[in-house]
């Protein structure tokens, strides 16, 4: 199996007053690929500093970031802008979507920085709806959509172009109960076929979804386990 993301001894400095504070203090992580892996942890754990560094949107004050065995914790800013580009799709809490865009448009965005020809990316844009069972809203605005398809809009923008990594930050933090077992299951379908998930979530019964439980405490890794679930439909309480 190949690996996706190799961390070693990273380390996120912050200057506070007279104050250094570690928001990582030293974290060894290995993401293989294939994995779905669930990020945990309390509030100022460090888990939204270590998913940014992974996101390649931070860098680390130290240590190595190795994303498909290219160092990039020493990329220049427009090298860390082609990677999120082209090798990780990122699904976020609030969706992220462009008001005035139809659900197409907004699934077509990356292939259009990416520098794709119109045919190809509403091409691109149209499968990844289809995939999220959503091709029937292709043409509706986000205010048109419910919390949760606007959500399922947001996973196909984060496929569209095949990413190595798709990483969603509390993906599920602003949907009711339903919406959340239909989202997870998304994750579940799209794990199944084979993608890399990074998911933050402060909730355990999301984190069941995953295969595997990173619990970051005090800006260290405190627990790393694999978790034991069944491939049937994701029950979310």
């Amino acid at each position: 199996m190949a690996n996706v993301v190799t961390i070693t001894g990273v380390k996120k400095l912050y200057k506070m007053g007279s104050e250094i504070v570690a928001a990582l203090n030293g974290v060894d992580l290995r993401i293989d690929e294939g994995e779905f892996v669930a990020l945990m942890g309390p509030s100022g754990s460090g888990k939204s500093t270590l998913m940014n560094i992974l996101g390649c949107l931070d860098r680390p004050t130290e240590g190595s970031y190795k994303l498909l065995g290219q160092e990039v914790s020493k990329l220049s800013d427009d090298e860390l802008a082609a990677i999120r580009n082209k090798t990780i799709g990122f699904v976020f809490q609030n969706f992220n979507l462009l008001p005035k865009l139809t659900s197409l448009e907004n699934v077509a965005l990356p292939a259009v920085y990416a520098g794709f020809k119109t045919s190809t990316r509403l091409e691109m844009a149209l499968d990844a709806l289809k995939k999220v069972s959503l091709a029937d809203r292709a043409e509706h605005l986000p205010s048109e959509l419910s919390g949760g398809q606007r959500q399922r809009v947001a996973i196909a923008r984060a496929i569209a172009m095949k990413p190595s990594i798709i990483m969603a930050d509390e993906p599920t933090g602003n949907l009711d109960t339903k919406s959340t077992k239909e989202i997870m299951q998304i994750f579940r379908d799209l794990h199944a076929g084979g993608s890399t998930i990074i998911l933050v979530t402060h909730e355990p019964d999301i984190a069941q979804a995953a295969d595997r439980q990173i619990l970051v405490r005090d800006g260290k890794i405190e627990k790393d386990i694999i978790t034991a679930h069944s491939d049937e439909k994701i029950d979310v309480v």
